[in-house]
């Protein structure tokens, strides 16, 4: 019966307090729309993101949850939570890490170090994995968006963390 896609991802975001990264996502063995948290533990202003989107997407407790959310979504929501964490606001962040997500055509790729340059790459990867997925491909997921709890109700997120509520 091969692997059939239990869960498909449809929204992300993150929760500054509890520091939390949210997943919507449809459990399609039950054909239920449901929410995991997911709690960020030892994260502080001075973590690397990336590290810390790759040990969550490798988590074996989230893994299968997050097989359709990109390592890219899940460093921008840390670099949020790492903004906050630094006193920036939401704005600043995302301003932030567009800022270092723009890819500068003038730039010369030769100067930049291994680091620098693997993580361009990754960008222009992902940019052109966007553009070739159209919406009749059975991968394509309408709705990987990132949507933010601003709101103070949500700003303490009372939700279980540890359960998967039925939404």
């Amino acid at each position: 019966a091969g692997t059939t896609m239990t869960f498909i991802a449809q929204k992300c975001g993150i929760c500054f307090q509890p520091p939390s990264i949210i997943l919507i996502y449809r459990d399609s063995s039950q054909d239920k729309t449901r929410q995991r948290i997911m709690p960020v533990r030892n994260f502080s202003k001075f973590s690397d993101c990336s590290r810390a989107a790759e040990q969550l997407k490798n988590n074996p407790r989230h893994k299968a949850y997050l097989e359709r959310v990109s390592l890219h979504q899940l460093q921008k929501l840390y670099s949020l939570l790492r903004g906050h964490l630094e006193g920036q606001s939401l704005a600043e962040s995302l301003e932030k890490f567009r800022q270092e997500e723009t890819i500068d055509p003038e730039e010369d790729m030769n100067k930049l170090d291994d680091k620098e340059l693997a993580k361009r790459k990754s960008i222009m990867d992902e940019l052109f994995e966007k553009n070739r997925k159209k919406k009749d491909d059975p991968d394509f997921v309408y709705n990987i968006e990132v949507e933010f709890p601003l709101d103070e109700q949500l700003e303490s997120c009372t939700w279980d963390i540890e359960s998967d509520e039925e939404i």
